[in-house]
């Protein structure tokens, strides 16, 4: 996303579009992971739709608590770094690569189930293309990675297409309050468990929700023309405005889904795309899912634009006093006259498509991977403000904390009984060690826990 220029402090008027901006443009990732989440935790309930609202509802909750911590971080650091800036003040500068290897995963899995989940959105409405699954996932990957070299999105096109998924998501709710049920076939399905027992085993995997949710304290470095309470006021909004919007299209979403008894879909559509169709009109639903495969690409390309920025903030450049910083290699930093920094793209762009190719082009085969990886970086964090909670004798935030870090490593705990996801977990540990290592023969350069804050400016 790319920066407004100038550091004048903005009138009352353009402070009001720049939060519109922000926030809708940041808030397109979780927004996004609605499309794919619900059915991943029906999936994981074996279509069980009596249990699919508590299994989410409790996915919302978790979100909340996420949520609490995150405003709490934003607020420690309202010039961004989120929790690799956490990380590192509080268990060493190190540290911070645990957090930041795990980011770099994230944004390749993001690229690759969001494109994974737009060719499924366009595959829904024109069921003909499915035998080209593969092929269109992977052209929307090079597709988004190519609009990405020729110049970064602004912040109001990422917002305008979020908000254009959340107007047509609120008109599929209304209009399925008008729908007929469909009559129920077939025995009713078995969750192999006590409901307890699925619902705590199935709500990991739409954790995918929370994808996104640190964003708003690491791309609030992005505001230089805000002073640092004017950041932390608009990472704070925008944190609880994503848990406002994300929290009801989901759960919304989810009660007219089992209401109209929408199951697990066929291999050739999704089930948010099949309460589309049996709520409204052939125009709207062409219209919702042309809105959700733009939501969806919108928030590759912020993942396009935020793991290259990366790479360059960690290469290596030389200064004019003749010193050098950085750990990688400086072809990493290059950039073309649109200042975008194209090898990173290469980069990201090959490892996502061959992921998505990996998955064969199925957003449903990435869910587990991708609601793992992101984890390792809210565990670090919020093990990191606990810290800070525990030397300052903060003992209502150090619960809070402690809470939060207890659900979140339930949540990687339960994934990795699934055995996928620690290729995911094993990649980002795999990757924060090499940089690790690349730092220590660089000489331990200074200032790496503020990296990510860094490549957001």
């Amino acid at each position: 996303m790319t920066q407004l220029k100038g550091r004048r402090a903005p009138g009352a008027h353009s402070r009001g579009a720049l939060l519109f901006a922000f926030a809708f443009a940041v808030m397109a990732d979780p927004v996004s992971s609605v499309a794919y989440a619900i059915e991943a935790a029906l999936r994981a309930l074996h279509g069980d739709l009596a249990l699919l609202l508590p299994t989410m509802a409790l996915v919302v909750a978790i979100v909340v608590l996420v949520i609490v911590n995150y405003s709490q971080l934003v607020a420690r650091y309202p010039q961004g770094g989120g929790a690799a800036a956490a990380t590192g003040e509080a268990f060493g500068e190190g540290t911070a690569f645990v957090p930041i290897g795990a980011l770099i995963v994230d944004f390749v899995l993001t690229i690759a189930i969001s494109s994974a989940a737009g060719a499924s959105a366009v595959i829904a409405f024109f069921p003909a293309l499915a035998p080209w699954r593969v092929i269109i996932a992977v052209v929307l990957v090079v597709g988004v990675a190519g609009g990405t070299w020729f110049g970064h999105l602004g912040r109001t096109v990422f917002a305008v297409m979020t908000v254009g998924f959340i107007a047509l998501a609120v008109v599929v709710l209304i209009s399925a309050f008008f729908a007929d049920a469909a009559p129920a076939t077939g025995p009713a399905p078995d969750p192999g468990h006590s409901p307890l027992v699925a619902v705590a085993l199935a709500f990991p995997v739409a954790m995918a929700l929370a994808t996104g949710i640190e964003a708003p304290s690491s791309a609030i470095a992005q505001l230089g023309q805000l002073d640092d309470p004017g950041r932390r006021r608009f990472g704070r909004v925008t944190l609880w405005l994503t848990l406002g919007v994300v929290g009801t299209i989901t759960l919304g979403l989810t009660a007219q889904a089992v209401r109209l008894g929408i199951g697990v879909p066929h291999q050739d559509t999704t089930q948010i795309a099949e309460l589309a169709r049996a709520a409204t009109t052939t125009p709207v639903f062409a219209a919702f899912q042309l809105t959700t495969a733009l939501l969806l690409l919108s928030a590759a390309s912020s993942s396009f634009q935020a793991g290259p920025g990366l790479f360059k903030a960690l290469a290596r450049r030389r200064h004019a006093d003749g010193t050098s910083t950085g750990i990688l290699p400086g072809w990493l930093g290059r950039t073309n006259h649109h200042h975008t920094p194209y090898w990173g793209v290469v980069v990201f762009m090959a490892a996502a498509a061959l992921v998505t190719a990996a998955a064969g082009g199925r957003d449903q085969e990435l869910v587990l991977f991708y609601a793992a990886s992101v984890f390792v970086s809210f565990l670090a964090g919020l093990l990191a403000m606990a810290r800070f909670s525990w030397r300052e004798r903060r003992i209502t935030f150090l619960v809070i904390n402690f809470a939060g870090a207890l659900a979140v490593g339930f949540t990687l705990a339960v994934n990795l009984t699934r055995g996928d996801p620690i290729v995911s977990i094993a990649a980002a540990l795999l990757i924060a060690a090499a940089l690790y290592w690349l730092w220590v023969r660089s000489g331990r350069p200074r200032g790496i826990r503020n990296i990510a804050a860094d490549a957001e400016e």
